[in-house]
């Protein structure tokens, strides 16, 4: 197959793009930056120029795929509203050339926020669009399954490790490193999802080339690992005091970020697993942790 996957560069893209390549398919990658371009292409993939804000790129590389991924999205929190809005755009774009051709179109989501509080499954429904986290790649992507697209979504981990990895762990470990601790909430029995990179970009793979219409699927290796046993594999790495914080002291300690912290969001992968036959073979997280390249990764 002829592959157009945005986010190419990208932590969660590029293993991605090394997937595809090493199946045989054919891949063109979309980059912003000459750096970006570099690394998709010394992977061995066809390099685009633009980014989600470009639509004509987008359409024409679309167009002339058998298939679509979309891995691409900026994560700077600050920007989340225009971020949502760029992003619901670039899906529409592509989804709108894509119709009536079944091709597959591959989306990227996730489950922190689907149902916080209890474990969930393929089977939860989409999250709509919220005020305060306008994000919802699955509302835009699903307008086109009744429009004769295969579109699917890969809802990801928060914490989707490896070697110089980056999303909520490396914000834990970013902020051992300033602070001198390393911390969680109250107890710190909520859990995180994981999954690590090169099992998730197996997934991708799997679910481009099966039914994608039969998603969505979950990149959840581990249902959940408490907070705590990650804020003491950041301590033994760091070789730094772990606490607990309550109260104020949590947003003090965390920022922004406290609410991610408190989070307990455990999910599974039943249809993922059954249906495409994905079976995870890579490191867990903890085992990531012990790895002093881990934390040598991190050290910036």
């Amino acid at each position: 197959m002829r592959v157009f996957i945005t986010g190419a560069s990208g932590w969660v893209g590029s293993a991605v793009v090394k997937e595809l390549l090493a199946a045989g398919h054919h891949v063109l990658g979309l980059v912003r930056s000459e750096a970006g371009a570099k690394k998709v292409a010394e992977l061995g993939a066809e390099v685009l120029h633009g980014t989600l804000d470009d639509l004509a790129v987008l359409q024409q590389a679309a167009a002339q795929a058998d298939g679509v991924i979309h891995t691409a999205f900026n994560h700077d929190f600050s920007k989340i509203v225009a971020s949502s809005e760029q992003e619901r755009r670039a899906i529409e774009a592509i989804g709108g050339v894509l119709e009536g051709s079944q091709r597959p179109f591959v989306v990227t989501s996730g489950v922190a926020l689907l149902a916080p509080g209890r474990v969930t499954s393929e089977d939860d429904a989409t999250r709509p669009p919220l005020a305060s986290f306008p994000r919802s790649p699955e509302t835009a992507a699903f307008a086109f399954a009744a429009r004769g697209v295969r579109t699917a979504a890969i809802r990801l981990a928060p914490t989707v490790h490896g070697i110089g990895d980056n999303g909520f762990v490396p914000r834990l470990v970013q902020l051992a490193r300033q602070t001198g601790v390393s911390a969680y909430v109250d107890e710190g029995r909520n859990r995180w999802p994981a999954v690590h990179c090169l099992d998730a970009a197996h997934l991708y793979r799997l679910a481009l080339e099966n039914d994608a219409a039969q998603g969505p699927f979950h990149a959840i290796a581990e249902e959940g690992v408490p907070v705590r046993q990650i804020a003491e594999a950041i301590g033994r790495g760091l070789n730094i005091p772990v606490v607990s914080l309550s109260g104020d002291k949590v947003a003090e300690h965390f920022g922004w970020f406290a609410n991610f912290a408190a989070i307990d969001c455990p999910s599974s992968s039943p249809r993922s697993r059954n249906l495409l036959g994905w079976q995870p073979e890579q490191p867990t997280l903890l085992e990531d942790m012990d790895k002093a390249a881990y934390f040598e990764a991190h050290n910036r």
